[in-house]
């Protein structure tokens, strides 16, 4: 069985992979590395850490020392890295933690790993987690892209997140680090920071605040759910092919207006079959029954935002049977009784 580490285990796709690898008996305890920043979770993955099922080590993955001590101690034989920055929005004021964190840490990962299963003979695997950003931005009649297409990032996030990979593919190159990497589409569930499009959204419904909506609101995205893109990571790793990239989609590509009308239609059907919900939100839209139309507030376009994300997901579904299973509408009630049943956790990430 493998001897799992993942990095960046707190934050929001990572603790939604930890709690998958965890309901697998049969593995041993996962070793969970994060240095907590501010969109970690801190208390997350208390209920996996207090049966056993995770042994949480905070600490940052720039440590390389630390991060080879972890892996030998642990006799880690499989890396998933998580750990990043990700709001686009914070990179654009302040590009620095984004490359320390982003380019630095995965470097500083990668030599530990190198140091154990390569110079220690050990074997071992590492697998990068990217974004569907490192594209750039493509035109609306072009078709959607595979994994050889030329990398063009817009924002200093996905900058950092190429230049992540490059990183991946020289180790390996180089001195015969065995790894694959995933580029995701915008993932949406649970644990995810408030600060995202969703999450945001959301909590402004609720408390009848007008969600503001980047420029023309026409900008695609394909979205997937969480736990769509958990169960591919797996697949990756049990029948990808060492040195490979694969793109993961939803197979929903739609405009921001489209996927905030979508979670609008969700939240009234839940406040529908839950009437209670009317009394614990009085000042939301849905209680007041007012249109969506009046729910957007158009506000300035984020500098360098691009227009159209579409992933060509081909290579996943042949090599690997990859298909999402969870559609758009189930996805976003999942949400958004998840966050009503969760408020705590929101507000004290807030």
């Amino acid at each position: 069985m493998p001897h799992l580490l993942v990095t960046g285990g707190a934050g929001f796709i990572g603790t939604n992979y930890v709690y998958a690898e965890a309901a697998r008996a049969q593995l041993p305890p996962i070793v969970v590395v994060d240095a907590l920043h501010y969109a970690a979770g801190e208390h997350n993955l208390d209920p996996l850490i207090a049966s056993g099922r995770v042994k949480f080590i905070k600490a940052d993955i720039c440590d390389r020392d630390v991060m080879q001590t972890i892996i030998t101690r642990e006799h880690i034989d499989t890396i998933v890295n998580f750990a990043a920055h990700t709001h686009v929005d914070r990179s654009i004021a302040d590009p620095t933690p984004f490359v320390r964190n982003n380019v630095a840490g995965t470097c500083a990962l990668l030599q530990a790993a190198t140091a154990v299963f390569v110079d220690g003979k050990r074997g071992g695997r590492f697998h990068q987690i990217s974004t569907d950003e490192v594209y750039g931005s493509l035109d609306a009649d072009a078709l959607p892209w595979d994994e050889k297409e030329i990398l063009a990032p817009s924002s200093p996030y996905a900058a950092s997140k190429a230049s992540a990979e490059h990183f991946v593919h020289a180790f390996a190159r180089t001195y015969g680090l065995e790894v694959t990497i995933s580029r995701c589409s915008n993932n949406y569930g649970p644990f995810q920071h408030p600060e995202k499009l969703l999450p945001k959204a959301l909590a402004c419904l609720l408390q009848g605040k007008r969600i503001p909506l980047y420029g023309d609101g026409l900008q695609k995205r394909d979205w997937m759910y969480v736990d769509d893109h958990v169960r591919a990571i797996d697949l990756i790793l049990e029948h990808g092919t060492v040195g490979e990239t694969y793109n993961l989609g939803g197979n929903c590509e739609c405009t921001n207006r489209e996927i905030l009308h979508a979670l609008y239609e969700a939240v009234a059907a839940l406040f529908a079959t839950r009437p209670e919900l009317a009394t614990r939100y009085p000042h939301s839209f849905i209680t007041r029954h007012l249109p969506f139309a009046q729910v957007l507030q158009e506000v300035c376009d984020r500098k360098g935002h691009d227009r159209r994300y579409s992933l060509n997901c081909t290579k996943a579904q042949q090599e690997l049977n990859f298909r999402p299973q969870v559609g758009l509408q189930q996805g976003l009630a999942q949400v958004v009784l998840w966050y009503i049943e969760h408020e705590n956790w929101r507000q004290n990430l807030t």
